[in-house]
């Protein structure tokens, strides 16, 4: 018979996690811990990892469903096509109890050439938001340190100032020889987002995340088929948990990228259905981790390595925490490495 429990923890960040729709000084999380009551030592472990201000759930239904979850065991794979669709942090918490359980609790839920060290993922360098001087030693910190794929939020410091530091970055650095990356989190109009776009594309910026707010529908469907710059969806795929709603937004908006989050889109095979639905209509994408902690990004990156990826992908954010629990994980010039000599460390998750 299967037991489980659940245990909330609060993640530290070293900085202010500064992006447009606030700052983040402290992040809640919620483990989901099962076992077997003839192997307790076994343990299986999943993270639910809901994003207030992005998910369109809220911790009082995260906390219901892994209440539910704990004291009925007995039917959690069929609760994944179920209730368990609409709250898709809990989901995805379930896939990787499950999956780590049957492995032992070993924390390898998809062996492959990563999980053995021999194989990186290709990851980009984040900055986040802060004043303008900050945000220009944050740039340098992330090329210095190996990345050639540089992501900067943008839409809280004022416009000029961001892309009079984009400007900067490009005068030093070819879009050869370095890949801007900028996301909005929906910060702009329609009456300022063509332009901000025209302006991007002239510093041969990649592509623009979410240029504005999510469910802008019409909005964003006529800056996609008209726009200079491509443009990735990432907020608007949050909330579209059935396969035609998911199908609807990609045949309707047309995007260049969908940017795609497994604890806020609902786990793995979420994840692996809107995959094959861009592929399907030659829309690309990539992988970013939901500032989990070293549980749910290593069940991302884990999954991102079999998918054989080359573009980078966002799975550079386990350094944020101060207080993240130690893991085989390393991010470093431009890659997520997987060191299978380093022990994790769940001393944390005992009490």
């Amino acid at each position: 018979m299967l037991r489980a429990r659940w245990i909330e923890r609060s993640l530290e960040p070293h900085f202010t996690l500064g992006t447009s729709k606030g700052a983040i000084t402290t992040r809640t999380v919620w483990y989901l811990i099962a076992w077997h009551h003839d192997r307790p030592e076994v343990r299986g472990i999943g993270e639910a990892a809901l994003f207030p201000g992005h998910s369109k759930e809220f911790p009082a239904d995260v906390k219901t469903k892994l209440l539910e979850l704990c004291m009925d065991t007995s039917n959690w794979e069929r609760r994944l096509h179920g209730d368990l669709v609409d709250v898709p942090s809990v989901r995805f918490a379930v896939e990787q109890c499950l999956k780590d359980l049957a492995a032992g609790g070993t924390k390898t839920l998809f062996p492959s050439e990563f999980t053995l060290g021999r194989q990186a993922i290709p990851i980009n360098g984040l900055v986040w938001m802060g004043d303008k001087a900050t945000m220009k030693q944050r740039i340098h910190e992330q090329i210095d340190g190996g990345y050639t794929t540089v992501k900067m939020k943008i839409g809280a410091i004022g416009i000029d100032d961001e892309l009079e530091l984009l400007k900067a970055v490009r005068a030093e650095y070819s879009a050869k020889d370095l890949i801007l990356r900028v996301d909005a989190n929906g910060a702009f109009s329609a009456q300022q987002a063509p332009d901000i776009m025209k302006r991007l594309a002239d510093l041969q910026v990649h592509s623009i995340e979410q240029p504005v707010a999510p469910g802008l529908y019409e909005m964003m469907a006529e800056l996609c088929a008209d726009t200079p710059i491509p443009i990735a969806l990432d907020e608007d795929l949050i909330g579209l948990n059935t396969h035609d709603a998911k199908v609807d937004l990609l045949d309707n908006l047309k995007p260049q990228y969908i940017v795609i989050k497994p604890s806020l889109v609902g786990g793995w095979a979420a994840t692996q259905e809107w995959i094959e639905l861009a592929k399907a209509r030659n829309i690309s994408w990539w992988i970013t981790s939901a500032l989990e902690s070293s549980i749910g990004l290593n069940a991302i990156a884990q999954y991102t390595a079999t998918l054989n990826v080359s573009m980078a992908q966002g799975l550079g954010t386990g350094k944020v925490y101060a207080n993240n629990i130690p893991s085989p994980l390393l991010a470093e010039k431009g890659f997520l490495h997987y060191r299978p000599e380093a022990e994790w460390d769940l001393s944390a998750l005992s009490s």
